[in-house]
């Protein structure tokens, strides 16, 4: 399989990068510039990426790297720090800007010849962030394209096959970064674009039955995405060796826990197990208002009824995970030697033995996942449902949690999911929930005064979660839901819309 290396040097874009490539059908995968050059040279890829980062390339404290990497006769694209360092190892030089760069900025072509803007127009918008430059060219490079503040936007050695861009080909900002990137796949590495979702999903059943033979396994189903398609795979490759067990903790959205066990003992040859366990949550929830115990007691509650199950099986086999790629990519940032913790990576008890962990998805980004739920019949609202935090709504309703809130803001958040989804908005939107934020306030309903609780609904837009604008939903769709929840919904008066950013506001209230 052609493989493209992404080599981390602390980028904020890491992942995107991988990403961008993999839609093009060539694998990419995300290593540490820690990673020993040997470890390189020997994966034979047909390529190498250096992403941007934070620092300054002339810092010794900064991430470098082996120069003989330029030496490989394997070709090379820097991108933003990746340009400077590229420069930097081959013997150029790098200083700091007169005038820094940052947003959408005019390139110009200087080399239309170069294979890397094949297609691309002589002017064209990119997207800048730095505050270093190169100043002077190592020796049998050439510099391909300029701004008015960064005279070597971009060069080559073209024998060498080493490129380097000072801007981010991989953000939609950068108009033809798409092409760009297009270009070196193809026309520079000679890759043939045949990595595809169902070549993965006959490999991994294929890897599957192999690895389990006759053995149980058992996965932990949340109903949410990742853990729904790994199992989902899982049940093609081996069936009834695999058991789910889904713990309903009173938390989620109304009739989701209903709606995931019909689907998966409806459409799956598996063993379902359900645990309704709501009345272990609101008993040990009762009383407490802080937000991070209620966190630290579902998680723990969790743990134990989950673990308490698996225990009951008592089939020694294997676990399986809902874990994918972002979730084991070492950072770059100087720190490579952890990995990111994460909700998917599960501690096990000291008693609880299995012959190995299984992860079949842990190759995959979000998106390609997605696509392999898709092929494997999983239905639309559920490979495609929006984030839903661990906690569930416990983080959604603030102040104690009680069985009588957790019913109120099912009902509120059924009629804004219902109404979006009516008017096909839904595709407009990254997230969009209802909150209940223990206030109450006077109202009129008929002859009579009300005094009741109020409902925030929250939707946002954006491409990656880290910053995020609020969702300019059109008045008129608002003003059904509002109308519905205050008609429908025993107990609200009134609705208001939460028009804050991130920052300086979180996706979640709590």
């Amino acid at each position: 399989m052609e493989k493209i290396l992404v080599l981390d040097f602390g980028g904020q874009y890491n992942q995107l990068i991988a990403r961008r490539v993999r839609d093009k059908r060539v694998y990419a995968e995300i290593l540490p510039y820690t990673t020993p050059l040997e470890t390189v040279a020997a994966q034979n890829y047909k390529g190498i990426i250096f992403t941007g980062g934070p620092n300054s390339v002339f810092d010794p404290a900064s991430p470098h790297y082996d120069p003989a990497v330029l030496s490989l006769g394997v070709p090379v694209l820097g991108i933003c720090y990746g340009c400077q360092l590229t420069a930097y190892m081959a013997g150029g030089k790098v200083e700091t800007a007169e005038s820094s760069e940052y947003g959408k900025i005019e390139l110009t072509v200087d080399q239309r010849d170069s294979l890397l803007f094949r297609g691309v127009p002589a002017d064209s918008t990119v997207w800048m962030s730095h505050t270093d430059r190169v100043t002077a060219l190592p020796e049998g490079f050439v510099p391909t394209a300029h701004t008015d503040h960064c005279p070597v936007a971009a060069f080559e050695n073209r024998d060498k096959r080493l490129y380097a861009v000072q801007f981010h080909p991989e953000v939609t900002h950068s108009v033809f970064g798409d092409r760009m990137l297009e270009n070196f796949l193809f026309e520079v590495c000679g890759c043939k674009g045949e990595w595809q979702m169902d070549s993965f999903i006959e490999d991994s059943v294929k890897a599957l039955r192999e690895q389990i033979g006759d053995k149980k396994v058992i996965l932990g189903l949340s109903g949410g995405v990742d853990s729904s398609v790994a199992a989902a795979l899982i049940s093609r490759a081996v069936g009834k060796q695999l058991t789910c067990v889904f713990v309903d903790q009173g938390l989620m959205r109304k009739d989701e826990g209903d709606f995931v066990e019909e689907t998966f003992t409806r459409l799956f040859d598996m063993n379902f197990v359900r645990v309704n366990a709501r009345e272990v949550f609101y008993r040990e929830l009762k009383g407490v208002s802080d937000p991070e115990e209620k966190r630290r007691i579902i998680g723990t509650a969790f743990y134990r009824v989950f673990w308490d199950e698996i225990r009951r099986q008592n089939d020694r086999g294997f676990f399986a995970q809902g874990t994918i790629y972002p979730d084991r990519v070492e950072s770059g940032k100087g720190d490579a030697d952890k990995i990111k913790t994460h909700h998917n990576k599960v501690k096990m008890p000291e008693d609880v033995d299995f012959l190995g962990i299984i992860e079949p998805l842990a190759d995959l980004f979000k998106d390609e996942v997605r696509r392999v739920g898709e092929k494997l019949g999983i239905p639309h609202e559920l490979v495609w449902r929006q984030p839903f935090p661990g906690p569930g709504l416990g983080v959604r309703i603030i102040g104690e949690i009680t069985p009588e809130k957790v019913r109120l803001l099912q009902e509120a958040d059924y009629v804004l999911r219902d109404e979006i989804a009516k008017c096909g908005y839904d595709s407009h939107l990254a997230q969009f929930f209802c909150v209940l934020p223990g206030v109450k306030s006077v109202g009129v309903m008929g002859d009579h005064r009300t005094y009741e609780d109020l409902i925030v609904i929250r939707a946002v837009t954006t491409d990656d979660f880290m910053t995020a604008d609020w969702a300019k939903i059109p008045y008129d769709i608002l003003a059904r839901v509002s109308a519905r929840i205050t008609n429908e919904v025993k107990g609200v008066n009134r609705v208001v819309y939460d028009v804050t950013t991130k920052p300086p506001a979180t996706v979640e209230w709590e």
